[in-house]
């Protein structure tokens, strides 16, 4: 039961945006991928979602390739939420909270769908915002109305599906990136799997069971966080050099401090 990319490849004008990546995501597992400006990580997560035909490679969720399922089918399996939302329409955060769910007929499905989305927006902090006009949120408000909407989308349907966000912190103060990353960890507890594009690798050294380095369109490392986040990777894919690593004396995750990147002469 896995969400699978094997050997995946995507050229686009010439050049190969990913190339021969393959990757795996199993329930309870969250995912980082990292890597720099320009590495592929959102069109990775476009392939995985479903959204963007790969040049070569096959994409499988629980063995089966993604052109097997139905469009509802793939809605009731895995949800994405995307790095740049736009909305142009004017809903509440109610109506965009259950936007991928299908229309319920039956009283009972109306009661249930009514307290998911209630219970998710207070999850996520917005649950005083419940008629709100999305267009009238902060753009972090925003960030976290579509991720009550994927939220939404696979808890209808079960806890066992597959979260992809493609930076979902990228809008929220530092609160709110723990309360999103908290909320990804527990979905997979509850036996759904996340994949995550971050750039900040704090918290994916944090968060993360796994990650994926990704420079250049090609997996450049993946697994533990201890094996992979280390004073070589950050050199060889980010060009930092004589960045110093701490380590948490609980967890022993490895972290680094913003004042080691500092450039000779900043103040």
């Amino acid at each position: 039961m896995t969400l699978a990319l094997t050997d995946i490849s995507v050229m686009y004008q010439g050049r190969f945006l990913l190339d021969k990546v393959s990757l795996s995501l199993s329930p309870g597992e969250l995912v980082a991928v990292i890597g720099p400006n320009g590495a592929g990580k959102s069109t990775l997560m476009r392939v995985a979602a479903g959204l963007l035909t790969p040049c070569n490679g096959l994409v499988e969720i629980n063995s089966l390739p993604l052109d097997r399922y139905t469009p509802r089918k793939l809605a009731s399996v895995r949800a994405m939420l995307t790095q740049d939302q736009t909305l142009e329409a004017r809903f509440s955060v109610r109506e965009l909270a259950r936007f991928g769910v299908p229309e319920c007929h039956r009283s009972e499905e109306r009661e249930r769908l009514a307290q998911l989305v209630g219970q998710t927006l207070d999850e996520v902090g917005l649950g005083r915002f419940i008629e709100r006009d999305v267009t009238t949120l902060s753009g972090g408000e925003r960030q976290r109305a579509h991720l009550s909407r994927v939220l939404v989308q696979l808890r209808w349907h079960g806890d066992n599906g597959y979260l992809l966000l493609d930076e979902p912190v990228s809008a929220q103060d530092i609160a709110h990136q723990g309360l999103i990353l908290s909320l990804a960890r527990a979905h997979t507890g509850k036996g759904g799997a996340c994949l995550a594009i971050l750039h900040d690798l704090n918290w994916a050294a944090a968060f993360a069971d796994r990650i994926v380095v990704l420079d250049k369109g090609r997996i450049y490392d993946s697994g533990p966080v201890g094996k992979v986040i280390t004073s070589r990777m950050l050199f060889d894919v980010f060009g930092l050099s004589d960045t110093v690593l701490g380590h948490h004396h609980e967890t022993g995750r490895p972290f680094l401090l913003p004042h080691d990147l500092m450039l000779p002469g900043s103040s």
